[in-house]
C-alpha cells in the first residue's frame, strides 16, 4: 500500500457558461510515500485555466504562480489523467482538511467534462493531526493551518514553500512522518468509493430549532436543582434563541429558581446535547441603583 498526500491551489473565476464564480484548479502537487512513510515519488504541476486568462493579484502573492505561468500549464483534463496515471492503485489519498474535497467536486462539476479524481481510500490529515496535538496536551478549539500545526510539533517552514501544492504536500509528508499514530491513523481511513462517503461529506450540520423534534429526546430536557439535587418544575414555556431552548425553572423542594438551557446540533451521525443551568440574573430596581451610588467612599 501507497499513501499519496495531496495539494491543490485554486483561484476564484468568473464561468460565463454557468454564471458563477468557480474555485478553479491551477496546480495540483502530491508526494507518494510507501508503507514506511518515506518519500518515494513527487507529482508537480501546473493547470491553465479554461475559462480566465488571468489570475487575481491574491493568488500570485500567495502561490507565485503568474498569469503567465497558468498559460503555460496544461490543461485541467490532461493535469487529472497524468495525476490518476501516477497515482497507481492500492493508496490511500491525504489531504490537509477535507477542503479539498469540495473543491475538487465543484471542479469536477463545472470544469472537467466527466474526468475525475481517482479517490478510493481517503484520510483527512488535518484531522489526525489535530488529534495528536490535543494528545500533546494543546488545546485546539478550531481547525489550524498547516503551518500553525508544524510550528506546533516544531517543525521548521523555512525550507518549505508554503502556499505550493508541492512543497505543502512535502510539509504534511514531514508532519505525518514525525507523529505517526498507527492505530489512530488507520481509525481515520475512510472508504472513498462508498456513496456513504459522500453523503457524510455533504451533510450540513444544524441546530434543531423546534421543541417538539422527535429527533429531542425528552429526558434531556429535565433538570435537578443544583442545591437538593431534585427533579425541577419548569415555569415558562421554552424558548429558542442562537441555538438554545430557555426556560425558567423552580425547585419544588427547596424553592431555587433557575434558568435552564439545552441546544441541540445534528451532525451526520451524532446528536449532540449541551445543557446550562445558570441562576436568574437580579434585576436591578432604581432604589437599589441609589442606594450604590450613594455608598461613601474613602481615599
Amino acid at each position: 500500500m501507497h499513501y499519496v498526500i495531496l495539494d491543490m491551489e485554486w483561484d476564484s473565476a468568473y464561468h460565463k457558461l454557468y454564471k458563477r464564480f468557480v474555485n478553479q484548479i491551477l496546480q495540483i502537487g502530491a508526494v507518494k510515500l510507501d508503507e514506511n512513510l518515506n518519500i518515494v515519488d513527487i507529482f508537480d504541476v501546473t493547470v491553465k485555466s479554461s475559462i480566465s486568462k488571468r489570475v487575481s493579484r491574491r493568488f500570485v502573492e500567495l502561490t507565485g504562480i503568474t498569469k503567465e505561468m497558468m498559460l503555460d500549464g496544461i490543461s485541467l483534463g490532461d493535469a487529472v489523467d497524468k495525476y490518476n496515471t501516477w497515482l497507481g492503485y492500492d493508496t490511500v489519498t491525504i489531504t490537509w482538511s477535507n477542503s479539498d474535497l469540495y473543491t475538487i467536486a465543484e471542479n469536477e462539476k463545472y470544469l472537467m467534462s466527466g474526468k475525475k479524481f481517482r479517490i478510493d481510500k481517503y484520510l483527512d490529515l488535518q484531522k489526525f493531526i489535530q488529534g495528536e496535538l490535543r494528545l500533546l496536551g494543546h488545546e485546539i478549539k478550531s481547525q489550524i493551518s498547516l503551518s500553525h500545526a508544524a510550528e506546533l510539533l516544531g517543525i521548521t517552514t523555512e525550507s518549505y514553500d508554503l502556499h505550493t501544492a508541492k512543497d505543502d504536500s512535502l510539509l504534511c509528508a514531514a508532519l505525518l512522518k514525525k507523529h505517526y499514530n498507527e492505530a489512530a491513523f488507520e481509525n481515520l481511513i475512510k472508504d472513498a468509493s462508498s456513496p456513504e462517503f459522500y453523503n457524510e461529506l455533504y451533510f450540513k450540520p444544524y441546530y434543531i430549532s423546534r421543541i417538539s423534534d422527535n429527533l429531542i429526546d425528552k429526558k434531556t430536557l429535565d433538570f435537578y436543582c443544583e442545591k437538593c439535587e431534585s427533579k425541577m418544575k419548569r415555569l415558562t414555556k421554552w424558548r429558542y434563541h442562537n441555538n438554545w431552548f430557555n426556560a425558567n425553572f423552580v425547585c419544588t423542594d427547596c424553592g431555587k429558581k433557575y434558568v435552564c438551557r439545552v441546544s441541540y446540533k445534528k451532525t451526520y451521525d451524532n446528536l449532540i446535547v449541551k445543557r446550562r443551568i445558570l441562576e436568574p440574573k437580579v434585576k436591578q430596581t432604581k432604589e437599589n441603583h441609589d442606594a450604590v451610588q450613594s455608598v461613601p467612599t474613602t481615599v
